[in-house]
């Protein structure tokens, strides 16, 4: 059956209206010229906290953010409600340019980049010095990220009581670090006071391994703000993983800002271009423009060998600097998808107990492999 005559127009057709509206689709966006600064003190699955004014406020990424992401110590623009009451959200709708990312990757080989903090100014390498060990290697990975990233560099040594500072302090020493050493009782007013005027008018990142006493240090610099802390390992003598998420807190007096990070493990250095790594070493780069191209400067045509035997540096400096370079090169990796698989020979026919057996190792991450 024909439902329109032979002279029909276009007022007679009739248009279904759109599920999805009637509005035109359209590539521009809302500039938010009003919207206003943030600064952001802690990322919680999916919920940024910002500092607006005086006030706290609780926000999530617009839509238009796409997967750029928002961490500790961005400069943000938001609108919405900006009250900071119960129950209120607000949006990101803008991410200001960093004037300093510190990055790292899970390892060596991982080509995904993680940034840890934004607009750092400088970065806190804490450390045991005992309880636990003291991971040299972990440092100088955190060494060449600060430096890769433009962050000055300070070294905190914690629990002197257990053992002495001299050792690590003197293979340092070349780099010209500041440093303070601690012990593991409660930190008394002259060392609170010490750090806090190496951390004052910055913006101070603090990294290292569970169980230094970041935590500890970041609770004595800030009283009001006291955050759980653990004890170490007995047994594996290792810290226990109590700090989960980032956050920034603001030093009393409004003289700075630091910043707590989560322990780790691992400082995977994929995204640090080793030729970059030589701008931390002023008095060794100038010796670099007689240097052939592509010079990794840690092979016998270096000519920072000659720069330094002229004595315009000092030899340890570039012992440093070759020391940093053989960490971003020499990493232990093992190959993807393996994680420390044990491989078991079974050359006789499975059994009743060869089978429980064998779902025994696979809950315990144990590999069966039959070869027979």
């Amino acid at each position: 059956m024909r439902r329109y005559g032979k002279h029909t127009d276009e007022d007679d057709i009739r248009v279904r209206p759109s599920r999805r509206g009637t509005r035109p689709r359209t590539n521009r966006r809302p500039a938010h010229e009003d919207a206003t600064e943030g600064f952001v003190l802690t990322v919680d699955r999916g919920r940024v906290h910002c500092l607006v004014g005086d006030r706290t406020i609780t926000a999530m990424k617009a839509r238009e953010l796409g997967r750029k992401s928002v961490v500790v110590g961005d400069r943000v623009a938001v609108v919405g409600d900006l009250s900071g009451d119960k129950d209120t959200l607000a949006r990101i709708v803008r991410v200001e340019e960093r004037r300093s990312a510190l990055r790292r990757t899970a390892d060596d080989d991982d080509p995904f980049e993680r940034v840890v903090v934004a607009n750092a100014d400088q970065l806190a390498i804490v450390t045991a010095l005992a309880d636990p060990e003291p991971r040299p290697r972990l440092i100088d990975r955190c060494l060449v990220a600060a430096f890769d990233a433009g962050l000055d560099p300070l070294l905190i040594l914690t629990k002197s009581d257990l053992a002495p500072p001299d050792a690590l302090l003197d293979s340092y020493g070349s780099l010209g670090i500041r440093h303070v050493v601690t012990t593991r009782e409660e930190f008394d007013e002259e060392t609170v006071g010490r750090v806090r005027e190496l951390l004052a008018g910055r913006v101070t990142a603090f990294v290292g391994h569970s169980g230094v006493g970041k935590t500890t240090l970041v609770n004595a610099l800030v009283p009001e703000r006291q955050r759980a802390t653990g004890e170490v390992n007995a047994v594996t003598g290792r810290g226990r993983h109590t700090t989960v998420s980032a956050l920034a807190l603001p030093l009393p007096g409004g003289s700075g800002w630091v910043i707590d990070t989560p322990g780790v493990r691992s400082f995977g250095l994929h995204h640090v271009d080793p030729s970059r790594v030589i701008h931390a070493f002023p008095d060794l780069e100038p010796g670099t423009v007689e240097c052939p191209r592509a010079c990794s400067h840690d092979e016998p045509d270096c000519a920072l060998d000659a720069w330094v035997t002229e004595g315009h540096a000092d030899p340890a400096r570039l012992h440093s600097l070759r020391r940093l370079l053989a960490t971003r090169n020499t990493a232990p990796s093992r190959p993807r998808g393996v994680c420390g698989l044990s491989l078991i020979h079974f050359s006789e026919p499975q059994s009743q107990l060869e089978t429980s057996y064998a779902v025994f190792c696979l809950k315990t991450n144990i590999l069966r492999i039959n070869l027979s």
